[in-house]
């Protein structure tokens, strides 16, 4: 299993340097989710990469998992005002993803799809150059269903919103194209350091 494109577990002596303003720590993993959870039969799941509507390579489960595997131990934050630190996942990065596909990022833009009908927007720079992956595991074992497996986008440097759970297919852009969240007031970027929870926050 390769492992190239992330550093391993990290152990700062001080947890306040690692957790950004607004932020509580919580050991807990709290669900949250902009509808229910939808049931996703490993045996017709498929995941697409698309450059505007056309589709460039798809894979089914048995192809994605052949891909080469990354670890990450990352700390994430929601935009509700959790973090937690440490957390463990195992998936496909988005750079290998590209590679596999033979594709370097034609646009600047991207929007994640999940099965549930969710979206959300990325810039293609925050996903590529070891910064993003297509988690399929969390802490040893598969990712559960209530946190966006059998697979999920995730950006751990942006708030947690910007990883789209039960991830179907992620798409590049002519433009910044607003997702669900953002459409609903909340910020383009989000960075969680800069506290970028809504549209007018600087």
């Amino acid at each position: 299993m390769a492992t190239r494109g992330f550093t391993g577990r990290r152990t700062p002596s001080d947890t306040a340097a690692r957790t950004p303003p607004g932020q509580a720590l919580t050991d807990d993993f709290p669900v949250l989710s902009a509808g229910p959870t939808p049931k996703i039969d490993l045996a017709s799941w498929r995941f697409a990469l698309k450059v505007g509507p056309r589709t460039v390579k798809a894979w089914d489960w048995a192809a994605f998992n052949a891909l080469p595997m990354t670890r990450l131990t990352t700390d994430i934050h929601c935009v509700t005002t959790w973090s937690k630190l440490d957390t463990a996942w195992e998936g496909v990065a988005i750079d290998d993803l590209l590679a596999d596909a033979g594709l370097a990022p034609p646009t600047g833009f991207t929007l994640a799809h999940g099965y549930d009908g969710y979206s959300t927007n990325v810039p293609a720079a925050d996903l590529a150059g070891a910064k993003a992956m297509i988690a399929i595991r969390y802490d040893g074992a598969p990712l559960e269903p209530d946190h966006g497996g059998p697979a999920r986008l995730l950006v751990p440097h942006l708030y947690l919103w910007k990883s789209a759970k039960w991830l179907n297919a992620l798409q590049f852009t002519e433009r910044d194209e607003a997702g669900f969240w953002e459409l609903r007031g909340y910020h383009m970027y989000g960075d969680p350091w800069r506290e970028q929870r809504y549209h007018d926050d600087p």
